[in-house]
């Protein structure tokens, strides 16, 4: 898959405050096995549906040991089944168990041998390859040999390739802390192949390459996090941040959980939380309910339910002390201010939200403060994270010219402290509530973000936030916005991370300069993913897919989205000179 655009347009709409100026028309429609579905039908797009189905687990669902699984199975959902991306079931099953034999037998030994001569200070890694025995070496070579005989009757992105020749697009899927979301858009008159398609991997998964495919987790991890000016950092300041709640841990794992975690712990993992009674379809789009129920009924209710997955219990311990963390890097100079907040749902939410809209944008107060009028910052951005068992909030600058993180950090101290004395002023309220609704509407216009934000919704709390989340915003007062300022932002609730860059660092690059910080991270990983592309094709694909959705992002997107495209156009016109 390629993921550059995921990053750059579906996450961007689930991460999107939820739609709603105007009432959308859902049916739910629930299956014997416990395996619900939202049925949306909107005629607007004719012959044309964008359907989804999404797991109720993400990382929070994890435990220490196994960190990433939830972002792995994303990976191991599209190597298709008996049926799809073989050429041999019987032998694939045959190499598949061998595998798993000599992975074990590896393990045990990564476990009892590697993992004390570590502890002695014998070797550095445990898991570096090179200190490997003369015993664990003979196992790789088992493997890489078995792995190899694999490729020969594996037949590659098969199911990308049935999807794609009738007429299917958009095929990608995400993982966050809260949820696993798969998605596609196919032609009406092929929904009946989508449910075959996804009710056969849901229902017969091989879990193909499940070894190799770690190495292309750790690559991904490399360029997400480990590439990029801050992602470490973030990292860092994330698991600084939540202390005790599930949300300590990145959504890609821990990487000795990513070498460490077996087939069976991943088998008993998927047999928990991929049963239909916590799965959820989505379907929006030009087609007819008293069709595609039938249809739905035919296909899902093969699905053989499960137990009742297990709660996520442990709550955020109330922070008692101000944190704060310093790093320098290879960027901008900038701060983070984290406060708890949260959950989705919860009552303090839209005031919440509502105060963000009035931080944000060209003229919001943190732009009129902190951009235009202390001069201080080139970017400057307050965001709400609600997710399904905690939330937070947080303001991020970068600096311009000579001014210190610490100036933009007194800076927001004061945009803040006026917002808990002073009521804001109606007709100041009134405009942003005004642009609150307009973005709203304007988000539900295309099918395929509403299928987004339907799912997302539904994963966290109820798609009928959708519907009923714009008038509670309407709703909130300036009383409110003061009462949740003073609540949220004391110096006990809030985590502060100050980035200084480092005497060897490369030149910033300009096009990224304009950008809030958290844009600007979405950008310099979808860049990096944009280089590490060899396939001009799919690239081609890619960038026509993003530059057709362009026109539905929120205005503070485009410029992001914009530099995105020009890098890979950049890139497309590379591997074409090149023959790719």
């Amino acid at each position: 898959m390629n993921r550059w655009t995921l990053t750059a347009c579906a996450l961007v709409a689930a991460c999107a405050p939820l739609a709603g100026a105007q009432q959308v028309e859902v049916e739910e429609f629930t299956l014997d096995n416990g395996m619900k579905f939202l049925l949306c039908p909107r005629h607007d797009q004719p012959n044309s549906i964008a359907a989804g189905w999404l797991a109720k687990v993400g990382s929070a669902n994890e435990r220490p040991g196994i960190t990433g699984v939830s972002h792995f199975f994303e990976h191991m959902m599209f190597k298709g089944t008996e049926t799809i991306g073989t050429s041999n079931a019987v032998a694939d099953r045959r190499i598949i168990d061998q595998l798993a034999a000599i992975r074990d037998s590896l393990l045990d030994l990564q476990m009892h041998v590697q993992y004390p001569r570590w502890k002695a200070g014998e070797i550095d890694d445990p898991w570096d390859a090179a200190n490997d025995t003369p015993e664990m070496a003979d196992l790789r070579q088992q493997m890489r040999d078995l792995q190899e005989e694999q490729r020969e009757i594996t037949v590659k992105d098969e199911f990308d390739q049935v999807y794609t020749e009738m007429g299917g697009s958009q095929m990608n899927a995400f993982t966050s802390e809260d949820v696993t979301f798969y998605f596609i858009t196919v032609p009406s008159n092929k929904f009946e192949l989508w449910a075959w398609m996804e009710s056969d991997r849901l229902g017969d998964s091989v879990f193909r390459e499940f070894y190799s495919e770690r190495d292309v987790v750790h690559e991904e991890r490399r360029l997400r996090t480990e590439s990029t000016p801050t992602g470490k950092f973030q990292e860092q300041f994330d698991s600084m941040f939540w202390m005790s709640s599930p949300y300590n841990w990145p959504v890609i794992g821990w990487t000795s959980d990513l070498n460490s975690y077996t087939r069976a712990d991943a088998e008993a993992y998927y047999d928990t939380y991929y049963r239909p009674n916590n799965l959820v379809g989505v379907i929006v789009g030009d087609f007819e309910p008293a069709y595609i129920k039938p249809v739905i009924q035919r296909y899902f209710s093969r699905l053989q339910a499960g137990a009742t997955p297990p709660p996520v219990v442990t709550l955020e311990m109330e922070q008692q002390a101000e944190m704060r963390m310093y790093a320098e890097g290879d960027l901008q100079p900038q701060v983070e201010i984290r406060y708890h907040a949260v959950p989705f749902g919860h009552k303090d939410g839209y005031a919440l939200e509502v105060l963000t809209e009035l931080l944000n944008g060209r003229t919001g107060r943190l732009y009129k403060n902190l951009v235009e009028g202390k001069e201080i910052a080139s970017s400057a951005f307050a965001g709400q994270d609600q997710r399904k068992y905690a939330g937070a909030f947080s303001f991020s600058a970068e600096t311009k010219g000579d001014a210190t993180p610490e100036q933009l950090e007194d800076a927001w101290y004061e945009v803040i402290g006026d917002l808990q004395k002073n009521l804001v002023p109606e007709r100041e309220l009134e405009k942003v509530k005004n642009g609150i609704a307009a973005d709203s509407y304007r988000r539900l216009q295309n099918n395929f973000f509403l299928m987004i934000q339907l799912g997302y919704a539904e994963a966290i709390g109820s798609w009928k936030e959708i519907n009923e989340g714009p008038r509670k915003l309407q709703e909130v007062t300036p009383e409110q916005i003061r009462e949740v300022a003073n609540k949220y932002f004391k110096k006990t609730n809030r985590s502060v991370a100050i980035y200084t860059r480092s005497e060897d660092a490369a030149p910033v690059d300009p096009e990224l300069a304009g950008l809030d910080p958290q844009l600007q991270g979405m950008v310099r990983q979808a860049i990096a993913q944009i280089a590490a592309e060899t396939d001009a094709a799919a690239l081609a694909d890619n960038l026509a897919q993003m530059e057709a959705r362009k026109d539905q992002m929120p205005p503070q997107f485009q410029p992001a989205m914009e530099i995105i495209a020009k890098k890979a156009r950049e890139r497309l016109e590379e591997l074409q000179a090149a023959g790719n």
